[in-house]
């Protein structure tokens, strides 16, 4: 295993978890979180591994992408300390906390697949009857090649919101906590980017990792304004575990 800690010391790190685990409720807990992300870095390639280079585990809390922020944030909500914290990231990240290239959850949608337990598809509910589903070789490119060397492709249903769809109705619905995928028309892809749905008085969020040249970091913007020119919504709600993930290990 690979581990930064990033701003954090190795026991404020551990504090932060701790206290994430007194509050009540995963939306809250979330939002609590990824607060403390705010002005990480981004930061692409931070994982180990591919077809040729054997995986390793990489907790790298210095400099993220907008997956890798997600997959932090949802180990850490789901945690009790910092060793913990380890223990549940494999999870998060890898189908049935296996650490390999092949087994790396490397599609959002994956998460409804590979992790039922923490997260579920809200997309047709909230969508009022105006979310659509697409038939998509996940891998496949149109042409035929991989996006993801060494990955096979998966066939999956994608429902998402078109933007158009995407109005106060739709934001009325959506919780603090909701992991927010932006779908992809490309073949082959499920979505370009993902956040998180923050929601502070009449005010609606998304919280990610951007790679805008004018942010570089984790930042909040306005939801419905970055929605607009968008394919449409996906939104993956996060569940309340009955027990810990590491008291099952």
């Amino acid at each position: 295993m690979i581990f930064r800690s990033g701003r954090w010391t190795a026991d404020e790190l551990d504090g932060l978890i701790r206290q994430a685990a007194r509050i009540q409720g995963p939306g809250e807990r979330i939002a609590f979180i990824s607060g403390h992300f705010l002005g990480i870095p981004y930061r692409e390639s931070t994982l180990i591994g591919d077809e040729h280079i054997p995986e390793n585990l990489v907790i790298d809390l210095g400099g993220m992408d907008c997956f890798t922020f997600l997959d932090y944030v949802d180990a850490i909500r789901m945690s009790s300390s910092l060793h913990d914290f380890a223990v549940v990231l494999q999870w998060v990240r890898y189908h049935g906390g296996v650490v390999t290239y092949r087994t790396r959850n490397h599609f959002f949608t994956g998460w409804t697949v590979y992790n039922t337990g923490f997260v579920t598809d809200v997309t047709g509910e909230i969508g009022h009857g105006r979310a659509v589903g697409v038939q998509k070789a996940l891998n496949r490119r149109a042409d035929g090649s991989f996006w993801l060397e060494g990955i096979e492709p998966q066939a999956r249903t994608i429902t998402f919101i078109p933007s158009a769809a995407v109005d106060e109705a739709v934001a009325t619905s959506l919780r603090t906590g909701d992991y927010a995928g932006i779908y992809s028309e490309k073949e082959g892809l499920d979505v370009s980017h993902v956040g998180i749905i923050i929601r502070q008085q009449d005010a609606l969020f998304l919280r990610h990792a951007s790679s805008a040249p004018d942010a570089r970091a984790v930042i909040d913007q306005d939801f419905l304004a970055y929605m607009k020119g968008r394919p449409g919504l996906i939104v993956l709600r996060p569940l309340e575990l009955p027990v810990k993930i590491s008291e099952c290990t």
